[in-house]
């Protein structure tokens, strides 16, 4: 073996980064185990507490907790402190799975169970894993991507389906529109994808399409057992 990579850091090598990955996972499952029902929710940390879309953010959370769901964030500013606060608010459970980053992402004061990931790909894990649903408010390329990746494993039938409320007709009217005359149109989705989402301005909706979802789940374990 050359003399150089005996000096090498053996914590610096891939071969190390995969326990580093199997600790978060490890550590995720673990304490995430008893969180269920959970509704995880998506949006901007760039968003204010004077913006609309953060105080149509608390009250979804509340009412989302009311309901008994454990609320869900990304664990930093603006929206997810928003939905964090809600719930807590609410007297429901308030978990922020937070992200190392170089800006934006600080941890918010109201998520009463904070974790902290290096990676991603492994909080992205959970927050599939441990929700029963997706809200997604107003947001950039991070809600985005969350967005699209539980399309994406829903309509590929790796995962089983589960709503995906997208909140804010003013914001999200636009893509919707683009999916259905650009995206359809040209035959790259089918008619049925385009139901995998629901656009909506109602707190209730979404906190309806939620408890609707949870009782036909307990109806079929019912039915199963």
């Amino acid at each position: 073996m050359p003399a150089d990579m005996l000096k090498k850091d053996f914590t610096q090598e891939d071969t190390w980064r995969v326990f580093r990955i199997m600790a978060e996972f490890v550590e995720g499952f673990q304490d995430l185990a008893h969180i269920e029902p959970a509704i995880a929710v998506f949006g901007s940390a760039r968003t204010k507490p004077s913006d609309p879309a953060y105080k149509l953010t608390v009250r979804l959370a509340r009412g989302l907790a009311s309901e008994g769901f454990t609320v869900v964030t990304g664990g930093g500013p603006g929206l997810m402190e928003a939905a964090n606060k809600g719930a807590k608010e609410a007297g429901g459970l308030s978990v922020g799975l937070n992200i190392a980053l170089p800006f934006e992402q600080q941890p918010n004061p109201y998520a009463q169970l904070q974790m902290h990931f290096r990676y991603f790909f492994c909080r992205k894990v959970m927050f599939v894993k441990y929700a029963s649903g997706f809200v997604i408010m107003p947001g950039g390329y991070g809600t985005m991507d969350e967005l699209f990746e539980s399309l994406t494993l829903i309509q590929t039938q790796r995962i089983k389906p589960f709503p995906v409320v997208l909140m804010g007709r003013s914001y999200w009217g636009g893509l919707a529109k683009w999916l259905r005359g650009t995206m359809l149109k040209s035959g790259c989705i089918s008619p049925e994808d385009l139901d995998l989402f629901t656009v909506t301005d109602s707190v209730d909706v979404a906190v309806k399409k939620m408890v609707d979802f949870r009782k036909a789940g307990e109806t079929d374990r019912a039915i199963e057992s």
